[in-house]
C-alpha cells in the first residue's frame, strides 16, 4: 500500500522531472529560433534544388519564409566531448539555450583526477564534500574553475523540497524569494557531458548536477538529504562528509511553496553561499 507520504514524494519527483523536460524543450526551441535569426549563410533544399540563402538583417517574416515546411535546415550544434583518459582532457562548449549567464570564461580542457575536497562556506556554516575526480573529472574540473573565479560567491540556494529532499544551488543570479520566475535558469554560459551515471543512486549526502537533459550540465547542483528515488540521469560527483545537518535544519524551517504545488520552493531559511574552495591531495 502506498502511503500519503510516499505519494507526495512521488508527485514531487515527477514534478521535478517534468520541469526539467519543459526546460529542455524551451532550450531546444531557443536554439532553433537563434539559428533561424542569425546572420549566417544557410543552405536550403527546396524541391531538390540547393540554394544558398544569406540571412543578413532579415526580420522574422523573412527568416520564417526561409525555414518553411518545404525547406530543410540542419544546423550543426556542438556537443561537449566526454573525458578522454588518453589525453586527460574534457570538452566544454558554449551553451546556446538562451538562459541567464554569469560569464567567467571556459574551464581548461586539461583536468586532474587527483582526490579533491570541496568546502562550501554558507551563512549557516561550512558544508564539506569529498569529490570523485576519477569518475566525474569534467564536473570536478568545472567546479574547480568556477570556484577559482569566485563564481559562487554570495549566491543563494533557490530550491528545496520537503517531501522531495534536495537543496538546489548554483544559479548565480537566483533571488530565492519565491517570486522570481527566472530562478533556476542561470548558468556559466557553457555546458559539458554527463558522467558517472552507471548505477548512480541519489541517497543522503550525495551531491549531483542539475540539468535540463543529456549533456546540459552547467553550474547548478543539488545536495540530497533523504530518499529521492531519482533515475540515473544526473551526474553524481561528490559526497557530503561534514555539515549535512545544516541542510536538515533548513528543511525543518520549510519552503515558500512554488506554483506547481509539489512541495518544493525557495527555502524559508535563506542559504547563501559565501565562498567555495576546492583543494586536492598531491
Amino acid at each position: 500500500m502506498v502511503t500519503g507520504k510516499d505519494r507526495q514524494k512521488q508527485l514531487a519527483r515527477e514534478h521535478y522531472e517534468r520541469q526539467l523536460r519543459a526546460r529542455a524543450e524551451r532550450e531546444q526551441k531557443s536554439r532553433r529560433t537563434a539559428i533561424i535569426g542569425t546572420t549566417a549563410a544557410v543552405v536550403v533544399v527546396i524541391g531538390g534544388v540547393v540554394a544558398a540563402t544569406t540571412l543578413l538583417g532579415r526580420d522574422d517574416s523573412d527568416a520564417t519564409a526561409a525555414a518553411s515546411p518545404s525547406a530543410s535546415i540542419k544546423p550543426a550544434v556542438a556537443e561537449p566531448k566526454p573525458y578522454d583518459p588518453a589525453k586527460g582532457t574534457c570538452g566544454y562548449v558554449t551553451d546556446e539555450s538562451g538562459g541567464q549567464v554569469k560569464n567567467v570564461g571556459m574551464p581548461p580542457e586539461k583536468v586532474s583526477t587527483a582526490p579533491a575536497t570541496m568546502t562550501i562556506k554558507t551563512n549557516l556554516g561550512d558544508i564539506v564534500a569529498r569529490l570523485d575526480s576519477e569518475k566525474a573529472p569534467c564536473t570536478v574540473n568545472s567546479f574547480r574553475f568556477l570556484a577559482s573565479k569566485d563564481y559562487f560567491d554570495n549566491t543563494k540556494c533557490h530550491r528545496m523540497g520537503t517531501s522531495f529532499p534536495i537543496l538546489q544551488c548554483g544559479d548565480p543570479l537566483a533571488k530565492a524569494d519565491g517570486k522570481n520566475p527566472t530562478d533556476g535558469q542561470g548558468g556559466p554560459g557553457y555546458r559539458f557531458a554527463n558522467e558517472n551515471l552507471t548505477g548512480a543512486k541519489y541517497t543522503r549526502g550525495v551531491i549531483a548536477m542539475a540539468n535540463s537533459g543529456p549533456n546540459t550540465n552547467g553550474s547548478q547542483f543539488f545536495i540530497v538529504f533523504g530518499d529521492t528515488g531519482l533515475t540515473p540521469d544526473y551526474t553524481p560527483f561528490g559526497t557530503v562528509t561534514k555539515g549535512l545537518e545544516i541542510v536538515d535544519k533548513v528543511a525543518k524551517k520549510g519552503v515558500i511553496p512554488s506554483a506547481g504545488g509539489d512541495g518544493t520552493g525557495a527555502p524559508k531559511q535563506p542559504v547563501v553561499i559565501k565562498d567555495v574552495t576546492i583543494t586536492s591531495k598531491s
